[in-house]
């Protein structure tokens, strides 16, 4: 007896095979059903996350046929390799270097305010700061800064840089700033009284940062206004830094000033400004 095939569909109706093509980070391709376009920084079992120019990210399903690759329908799959897909940018939106090592401390450094500020910023731009041998260390508060310059001399192989909170004219910490400042000395500052202000509201489901009244400490009357244990304001600080991802969780005027610091302590190869 002759065999029939249990599938009646019309050859010239059966869908053409498409090409199958690995979800390896950096791959932009479109979602046609939404019109989204972005790069691929993340591949888990049924789903693909897209980045688009934007910052945006989606989600979604790994179905056959389902993206568009250069305009051609493509089927994305998980890549062969059993290791994770690595993303494509650091936390700071840098591009990111696979397997980088880590450079030798330079003699310039980076310092900031407090703890605080130091965890911030090395979570953020830890891996940039790390392929640059840029060392960041924390002065406890403003008041020492002109001893701590004079100790350690800057010049032009071993820049300073200076991120200072609250830094607004007039005040003490603007005219400590204006003292020590040099050709290769570089003070800057944020215009938030603590650097958990530079942690945008959004990130942490409240609508604003509160107004805190003069005489009483600021961490404490913020903790007591959003209804936060004000007791242990350390632990407060590790739940706020716990939902800082990236860069797009911070104000854009801490974004700006960690960066020129950054340009600034490692232009010294290039023979200084």
């Amino acid at each position: 007896m002759r065999q029939y095939s249990p599938d009646l569909t019309p050859p010239w109706k059966k869908p053409k095979p498409v090409p199958e093509v690995p979800a390896e980070p950096g791959l932009v391709v479109e979602e046609p059903g939404t019109g989204f376009c972005g790069a691929v920084i993340r591949c888990e079992a049924g789903t693909v996350t897209l980045e688009d120019r934007f910052g945006k990210h989606r989600v979604f399903p790994l179905e056959p046929r389902g993206f568009l690759l250069e305009g051609k329908v493509v089927t994305l799959v998980r890549p062969s390799s059993s290791a994770p897909v690595r993303p494509t940018r650091t936390a700071s939106g840098s591009v990111a270097v696979p397997q980088a090592r880590a450079r030798v401390a330079r003699a310039g450094r980076i310092y900031v305010e407090g703890r605080h500020d130091a965890e911030l910023v090395e979570k953020v731009w830890g891996d940039d700061l790390r392929i640059e041998g840029v060392v960041v260390e924390y002065l406890e508060g403003v008041d020492d800064l002109p001893s701590i310059v004079a100790d350690f001399a800057p010049g032009p192989d071993a820049r300073l840089g200076v991120l200072v909170d609250h830094l607004v004219p007039g005040t003490k910490e603007w005219r400590i700033a204006e003292a020590v400042t040099s050709e290769h000395a570089l003070v800057v500052g944020h215009p938030y009284i603590d650097i958990w202000e530079a942690v945008k509201p959004s990130s942490l489901g409240i609508a604003g940062w509160p107004r805190v009244p003069r005489g009483q400490d600021w961490k404490t009357g913020v903790c007591r206004a959003l209804g936060w244990p004000s007791e242990n304001t350390g632990a407060v600080w590790q739940a706020i830094l716990g939902r800082v991802g990236s860069y797009k969780d911070l104000e854009p005027e801490l974004l700006g000033r960690v960066e020129e610091l950054i340009d600034f302590v490692t232009a010294a190869d290039s023979g200084g400004a």
